[in-house]
């Protein structure tokens, strides 16, 4: 897709794909949380502190994918589709090594990592054989990801949007299969959705590289994936170490949080699980939004369009607000009929009807996050961010979350507060970074 195309695109033709997209990623665990909760809440607790980790593993290695869909976008919008294409190679293989350092800590160490994670006892077992098998998944998802943020940065986002379509219905039959035994097959559990997992991550990276060769003409090789390009890994790691620093640093601080809920006991730890996917699902509308945005002002910064890029960041602002209110107050209203599709346990389903509130003060702030910190990445700013994001996080959430979960007693609706009190602060300072235009000299490449 050429340049000057893609810049005419509206940001809704290139976030509705995405937003889908996000969508099925998201169903993944979603419908793993749901198949298993029809089982018993203590699967979905064991899953809860088993997807954490997994989700710390894929956004420790995720910086890569983040910085290389910048750089990507900037040198296209510069046409030089030649030197886009070394950003691909280059980040494919750093990625691949990563992936395989991940995915063997994470299968030997396993246990260790649990217990850390204050993993009630009587869920150990299930918890450990879970992330053992899905830490399977992350040298695959590990190119994935790569193949999948290539795809998208050229623009087009509807072809990546069926390979996780087709992910998901693999799994949702796997699942099927070795969850509830069909067809004579063992009733494996917990082990089983981690198996049907593996098996759709598969699949989808097959099919991404397909399509990558299909849509963009780049054909990947073992010779031209080994050869990297240290100034052009420079440039990837300029954006993608920060970005990574700021997501594994979320990632640990919602893993903190996690092991204060852990505390109030394995009901509660299910209710924050449950509530948290629902949570997820709202994110993602300004999430596909916020990334549309960076591939368009990705675009415009690598052809020295500021000012068409300042104004841009406005329009998807209003955007991802009139979305987000739409959507909280949909969840504000049918929140309990939401939780009542996920378990029957009337106690857990009064706890995360209680928190529905929260959602509708939280949800805003979200906006300002993600929407604005994907426009600072996409012009090369990117460690204000990251400094930002760990003041908020240690300063304000995991603070705060102790003290009114934990001292205060106020239980899980304190810890979300708390997160509510984060998503606030840092998307207020990500909104004074941009009015502030000191990322219009940040660009990685020559205009």
């Amino acid at each position: 897709m050429s340049d000057s195309k893609l810049q005419s695109y509206s940001l809704f033709k290139l976030t509705w794909p995405l937003f889908i997209d996000f969508a099925l990623h998201f169903l993944t665990g979603a419908l793993n949380t749901f198949m298993i909760g029809h089982v018993s809440y203590q699967g979905v607790a064991a899953l809860a502190v088993g997807n954490q980790v997994f989700q710390l593993a894929i956004t420790s290695f995720g910086f890569v994918t983040i910085g290389a869909s910048v750089v990507i976008t900037q040198y296209l919008g510069a046409k030089n589709a030649e030197t886009a294409k070394k950003v691909i190679y280059s980040s494919v293989g750093f990625n691949l090594m990563l992936g395989l350092i991940a995915a063997s800590g994470i299968i030997l160490g396993a246990g260790h990592i649990l217990s850390l994670m204050n993993m009630p006892q009587n869920l150990m077992s299930d918890g450990q054989i879970y992330l053992q098998i899905i830490g399977l998944c992350l040298l695959p998802e590990a190119i994935a990801l790569c193949f999948a943020a290539a795809i998208r940065a050229h623009g087009f986002t509807l072809q990546a949007m069926w390979v996780t379509l087709l992910m998901n219905i693999v799994t949702f039959f796997g699942n099927l299969l070795l969850l509830y035994g069909w067809f004579g097959l063992p009733e494996m559990g917990v082990a089983g959705v981690a198996v049907s997992t593996v098996i759709g991550r598969i699949v989808g990276v097959i099919l991404l590289g397909y399509l990558l060769a299909k849509y963009t003409g780049i054909k990947l090789s073992i010779a031209a994936v080994f050869k990297v390009d240290k100034t052009i890994l420079k440039k990837i790691f300029h954006i993608g170490l920060p970005a990574a620093g700021e997501n594994v640093s979320w990632m640990l601080q919602f893993m903190v949080i996690t092991a204060f809920v852990a505390l109030l006991g394995d009901k509660m730890l299910a209710a924050h699980s449950f509530y948290f996917q629902i949570c997820t699902f709202i994110l993602l509308f300004n999430l596909s939004i916020g990334l549309a945005n960076e591939i368009v002002i990705g675009h415009m910064v690598g052809a020295g369009l500021l000012k068409q890029a300042y104004r841009q960041l406005y329009k998807a602002l209003k955007l991802g607000f009139v979305v987000t209110a739409i959507v909280a107050l949909i969840v504000f209203f049918s929140g309990e009929h939401i939780i009542s599709l996920f378990t029957q346990e009337s106690e857990i389903i009064t706890i995360v009807s209680s928190l529905f509130i929260i959602t509708l003060i939280m949800e805003p702030g979200r906006a300002f996050n993600l929407i604005v910190i994907n426009a600072l990445r996409a012009t090369g700013d990117a460690r204000f961010p990251l400094y930002a994001g760990l003041f908020s996080m240690w300063g304000i959430a995991v603070p705060f979350a102790y003290f009114f979960a934990i001292y205060l007693e106020i239980g899980l609706i304190g810890i979300w507060i708390a997160l509510a009190m984060d998503e606030w602060t840092r998307g207020l300072l990500m909104f004074w970074r941009w009015r502030s235009g000191r990322w219009q000299n940040k660009s990685l490449i020559e205009t």
